[in-house]
């Protein structure tokens, strides 16, 4: 038995709730080490870079929340953190360098306007995902957030869905712009349309099994499973479940629901998922999504008569604590106080009347967080880095603004809208893998130094036409990147990129040769 399910036989996560405060007056220190790791439940994590300070992971549904919830946010950042906060590729907030004395506190005040981290961390349900625009897009076929907020509801504070063998992610989405990337998730509900009755004429196809992080990338299993609304919470209850079940409990790394698909096969995995359900269930429907992706940066109409949506891009995710107060405010001027967070690490304020766009264009904040980045600004992802990340190997978000700004500067009007994802360790929360072009952080020798590098991955996407990102090259220092980018930006159109995949292996480029080719 691994020391994670050790800890979790001898008490379950959420049992360390009793103990928070205890902690909070004898300080960090005390706490034993089984417990540091049961604190992530409460989505508490004592990182290695910040001994002492604790990060604090807040779980927001769907990515929707309100003014009054980012205010209160920024308010204990700049009070009890370093006031910087990051927006996660799950649609969900970071607070950094908080004291364990100040934990009561700040879980009081988040709890007081209806916000709380339980469950973003270890093996549980973490934040379920859906499109950031749900209930807006006139491209949507169905608004998922009331599936989401059911599955959350289910789960949360809910033993029986605490003690998986690891993390689960779930995502659905009613639109058929695919900005959540559906084929990474472990359970996803894509929108799809059937053949059969008028009653079943919309609903959800069910992909099983993706995965990013170590490993790689894994797409999604089709399981041939076509659900309606109504029964979607069901189904989701039933394969978490079964993973719960089933899942393996030996070895970490190979504890996803991925390698139980793959163990079972897809057709005894459907007929589980049947048999728990209590029902057959209809083969897959038509797939109603298109290949393209959206961000959602930029100024779009809602299905809303005279209503748009503006999304402000916040570069590689992190805010000042009075810089998201301030957008909270334009929220509420402009908007309803409402406000939703992108995969895309953006911030969207909705029901922004069309008398009021031009109003909004003037603010200096909306200059700052622009509505129209560069095309490699849009475009450009990063985890946290090793500034507060114990997995880390580089330092991603000040690598990667400062890459982009070298390269806007060597290609500057030539640039054409573009994906780059950085993730600073295999676990891959840059999503790099999904990325027109993606880093993978790593230290490399390079004559006789080493030094930051990554490995550049071309061509990865989600979507009904999913590809895995194929490795060109590895090794490469961080200070030439902008050189090496330089080359092969122009030549990054994915319908390219993807001819390396089908043309057979490729050789990879190493640091040595990568050193040759930019020497000049």
């Amino acid at each position: 038995m691994n020391k994670i399910e050790a800890l979790k036989t001898e008490r379950d996560g959420l049992a360390v709730k009793e103990m928070i405060a205890h902690y909070a007056k004898m300080g960090w220190e005390s706490i034993p080490e089984d417990d540091v790791q049961r604190l992530k439940w409460y989505g508490l994590f004592l990182r290695n870079p910040t001994p002492g300070f604790f990060m604090i992971r807040v779980r927001i549904p769907g990515g929707k929340t309100g003014s009054y919830q980012l205010r209160a946010l920024a308010g204990i950042a700049g009070t009890y953190g370093n006031g910087l906060l990051d927006l996660t590729t799950r649609q969900q907030i970071q607070l950094r360098q908080i004291k364990i004395d100040d934990v009561p506190a700040v879980f009081a005040k988040m709890e007081e306007v209806g916000l709380t981290s339980l469950q973003t961390g270890m093996d549980t349900v973490r934040g379920v995902m859906t499109c950031p625009v749900a209930g807006l897009s006139p491209e949507e076929l169905s608004d998922a957030t009331e599936i989401v907020r059911a599955i959350t509801e289910e789960i949360l504070g809910n033993r029986d869905y605490t003690n998986l063998p690891r993390k689960f992610n779930v995502a659905v989405t009613g639109c058929p712009d695919n900005c959540v990337h559906m084929e990474t998730q472990d359970l996803a509900l894509v929108p799809a349309y059937h053949d059969g009755s008028p009653e079943r004429s919309f609903g959800y196809n069910i992909l099983a099994g993706g995965k990013l992080g170590s490993g790689g990338y894994r797409i999604a299993t089709p399981l041939d499973i076509f659900v309606t609304e109504g029964e979607a919470l069901a189904v989701c209850r039933a394969i978490i479940e079964i993973f719960r079940d089933h899942g393996s409990r030996e070895n970490r790394t190979q504890a996803r629901l991925a390698f139980l698909l793959e163990e079972w096969g897809e057709e005894r995995f459907r007929q589980e998922v049947e048999t728990r359900v209590g029902k057959p269930l209809p083969p897959a429907g038509i797939d109603a999504r298109k290949q393209i992706e959206k961000s959602h940066v930029g100024i779009y109409r809602q299905k809303q008569p005279g209503m748009n949506y503006v999304g402000l891009k916040v570069l590689v995710g992190r805010i000042k604590h009075d810089d998201l107060a301030k957008i909270a405010a334009l929220a509420e001027k402009y908007g309803t106080g409402e406000v939703r967070i992108s995969p895309a690490q953006a911030l969207i304020i909705p029901n922004v009347s069309d008398r009021k766009i031009g109003d909004l264009d003037q603010e200096p904040l909306v200059k700052q967080f622009a509505y129209n980045p560069s095309p490699v600004y849009k475009g450009l992802v990063s985890c946290v880095g090793s500034d507060y990340c114990n997995l880390a190997v580089i330092e991603t978000k000040s690598r990667a603004v400062e890459t982009a700004k070298a390269l806007e500067a060597r290609l500057g009007s030539t640039l054409k809208p573009i994906t780059m994802h950085w993730s600073g360790c295999p676990a891959a929360c840059g999503n790099h893998l999904v990325a027109d072009i993606g880093f993978l952080g790593k230290k490399a020798k390079i004559n006789g130094k080493v030094v930051d590098a990554v490995d550049i991955y071309v061509g990865g996407r989600s979507g009904p036409d999913s590809k895995l990102a194929v490795k060109i090259m590895e090794d490469v220092p961080c200070d030439r990147l902008p050189m090496v980018l330089e080359g092969l930006v122009p030549y990054h159109a994915r319908e390219k990129m993807h001819r390396v995949r089908g043309g057979g292996a490729k050789k990879v480029a190493t640091s040595k040769e990568v050193a040759t080719a930019t020497a000049a």
